[in-house]
């Protein structure tokens, strides 16, 4: 019998196969206490099994792929960042010694006190690295009781579903002996998407996940349909069904009937058409119908993302984040060195194009591992956080100042200062750069010059759009924040994130305000946020009057097409009606 599962719609396309379904790799913890003489050889246990996953995960990077998405790459990096982490190997000794757990107790005891830390970020980005930290403990473990990855065998399971059943459904696509497959698991790994053949299967579906889980990021680079957080998929789902992935809907159709799979079918020869259509856009100009040339820029998270930015046809980077330079080092916060060597790794990477590097963006969101008080996060959203926790701590601010001013000297580099609200704020933020400035030139270290912008994410500073264009460069609108704030709308809450609206009419008419200033004075307006990456919002946005978009990389070509089939003159006078409409959504048909 037919039926649909919902998800997220994280990366589009339509993929059409049988299911090839994995067992979740959650494992059961026993746990006991041990004696006092067993400390030693059971904390030595823990180390051994990390030390172990540390070497079996440098070794697959050694032995990756040269065709490999460079966002697994990233991703390893990441979870051999979490295993490194002294923070995790102190507290996981401490869990033994005081309180005398056996080694797999006093892991998933630590697992579930960083959760929670997880659990209270704002950004979704972020948030969703619980998962890394969750399979990062999975692996320890299953090295502790020498257990195999319930993924190991990938090509083994591939080949059982490729030999089928006697009464299979016949699929209306030349299938031959060779049919698809879809992958469906509770989630996956860097590590086990490795272990995958990226030609073995057709799309993936994760029980869990959201649009910017490591399963999302790395199908979105191979350009592969993927669904996640469908609840209830590997459950509902036996292994040798016919699915259907709706990466566009975020449905999952289990067991079509013949109707709904020639339909699906036909979909998804009209998206391999699309997609190759959008490849051949790689190097045309993103210039519209009436010959505005439009900027289109790439978000990226890591200093190696720069290729697969350019792959995609930016012309630039938008928004470099530098969080994870920061992140999961228990306190120990990256030299100015390193931080040197990996900004200047972002432009070496942009091969001359710009890149603009977002000054440190964390809070009780997004914590740095120091302990805070217990009140600390009951409002997190508005605390100190962005700016004002670089402020807060001008030393480590200065830091970062110095690092990207002497990576400018081997590239562009546009600096962007996150969440400013106040005169006051500004004059500050200045004022450090001025002094880091004058901290290299005592110490003879070269240096580059850079151009200054700031977000516009809280509805104050999108008010006062004049007096920061008076003293910055450029400005870059973060949508996903603005919508919030304006809004007092928590994304993150599914009470209240059906409110979270881009098209509610304040949003729009702030968004429109800082666009039109910003044409006014002559100085560059960026959209930074998931709005840019919207093919929906993409005539609006050029009807308003931007000319810069910031992305993910895999929407670049979609949104140039769209670009391309746009008369900004035409759209102007439709764009103004959207804004002063009390309700934006009805006129959204050009």
């Amino acid at each position: 019998m037919t039926f649909a599962i919902h998800g997220l719609a994280v990366s589009r396309g339509i993929a059409i196969g049988r299911a090839v379904v994995v067992a979740s790799s959650r494992m059961e913890v026993v746990h006991y206490f041990i004696r006092p003489e067993q400390v030693e050889s059971e904390i030595a246990r823990a180390r051994n099994a990390r030390n172990a996953v540390i070497d079996e995960l440098r070794r697959l990077q050694d032995e990756m792929p040269k065709d490999a998405p460079a966002e697994l790459d990233a991703l390893l990096d990441v979870h051999l960042m979490l295993l490194q982490d002294a923070a995790l190997g102190t507290a996981v000794k401490n869990w033994i010694s005081e309180r005398l757990y056996n080694a797999e107790w006093a892991l998933t005891t630590q697992l579930e006190a960083i959760s929670r830390q997880f659990d209270e970020m704002e950004d979704e980005y972020l948030r969703e690295r619980k998962a890394d930290l969750e399979q990062v403990t999975e692996r320890i473990l299953r090295h502790m009781k020498g257990m195999p990855s319930p993924v190991a065998a990938p090509a083994a399971l591939a080949e059982a579903s490729r030999a089928g059943s006697a009464d299979q459904q016949e699929l209306p696509l030349d299938a031959g002996v060779d049919e698809p497959l879809v992958l469906v698991a509770q989630d996956l790994s860097p590590v086990d998407m490795l272990q995958f053949k990226s030609r073995l299967f057709a799309g993936f579906i994760t029980a869990v996940g959201g649009r910017t889980s490591h399963t999302a990021i790395v199908a979105r680079s191979m350009d592969i349909p993927a669904v996640v957080g469908a609840r209830a998929a590997s459950q509902l789902i036996r292994q040798d069904d016919w699915v259907i992935i709706d990466g566009n809907a975020g449905v999952v159709i289990v067991d079509p009937s013949p109707i709904i799979l020639a339909e699906y079918g036909f979909r998804q020869r009209q998206n391999d058409l699309e997609r190759e259509r959008l490849s051949r856009l790689r190097h045309t100009p993103a210039l519209t119908l009436d010959g505005e040339c439009i900027e289109l820029l790439a978000n990226i998270e890591q200093p190696g993302d720069g290729a697969a930015a350019v792959r995609a046809g930016a012309v630039g980077v938008g928004l470099f984040r530098t969080e994870f330079l920061f992140m999961g080092r228990g306190g120990n916060l990256p030299d100015e060195e390193e931080q040197y060597r990996a900004y200047r790794e972002a432009v070496d990477g942009m091969q001359g194009m710009p890149v603009t590097i977002r000054t440190l963006d964390v809070g009780a969101d997004k914590p740095l591992d120091k302990a805070q008080p217990k009140d600390y996060y009951l409002n997190p959203a508005l605390g100190l956080r962005a700016i004002r926790w670089s402020l807060a701590d001008p030393a480590m601010f200065r830091t970062q100042l110095r690092a990207i001013l002497r990576a400018a000297a081997h590239g562009q580099i546009h600096l962007l200062f996150p969440m400013l609200a106040h005169q006051s704020e500004i004059d500050q933020t200045l004022a450090q750069l001025r002094l880091a400035q004058s901290e290299l030139d005592a110490r003879g270290a070269v240096y580059g010059a850079v151009k200054l912008g700031a977000m516009i994410e809280v509805p104050a500073a999108a008010l006062m759009v004049r007096t920061f264009l008076r003293q910055f460069d450029f400005l870059s609108i973060g949508t996903n924040d603005l919508i919030q704030y304006t809004l007092a709308i928590d994304r993150a809450d599914e009470a209240v994130a059906h409110l979270y609206d881009p098209l509610h009419p304040a949003v729009l008419r702030l968004v429109a305000d800082v666009i039109a200033e910003g044409r006014a004075q002559g100085k560059s307006v960026c959209v930074c946020g998931e709005t840019a990456g919207d093919v929906g919002m993409t005539r609006l946005l050029l009807g308003l009057g931007l000319r810069s978009f910031s992305m993910h990389p895999a929407q670049i070509l979609a949104v140039k097409q769209e670009i391309l089939r746009s008369d900004t003159r035409k759209l102007a006078p439709w764009a103004q009606q959207v804004v002063q409409s009390e309700n934006p959504s009805a006129l959204m048909a050009p």
